[in-house]
């Protein structure tokens, strides 16, 4: 898969306050689906695992079985590659014109 195609998967993932929100709850620890389920009452099983569908597609959560459980586990990686390819251009950018306007303002 190219890059391009990667970092669509990522940013779709990212786009939903729910997939947000699974991330979150995996950020300290890896989780059985049941135990996001339970952190999620609101949301039923199916939808949970479309969600998490979703996150793995986007290789942002990495599930392995145990038996019969299925444990979810976070993966920061695409994230962190987003931020250092695409995102940082933009933050250097932005401070440097920041940098322009104080300089200005203390003239």
């Amino acid at each position: 898969m190219s890059s391009q195609a990667q970092d669509d998967n990522v940013f779709k993932a990212l786009a939903h306050p729910r997939r947000r929100a699974l991330l979150d709850e995996l950020k300290d620890a890896p989780r059985t689906t049941g135990m996001l389920c339970d952190a999620f009452p609101d949301m039923d099983r199916c939808t949970v695992m479309l969600h998490l569908k979703v996150l793995e597609e986007a290789d942002l959560v990495v599930a392995r079985r145990e038996g019969r459980e299925r444990w979810n586990h976070l993966n920061a990686l695409p994230i962190k590659q987003i931020h250092d390819r695409w995102i940082s251009q933009y933050a250097t950018h932005a401070i440097s014109i920041l940098d322009r306007l104080k300089s200005d303002l203390d003239g």
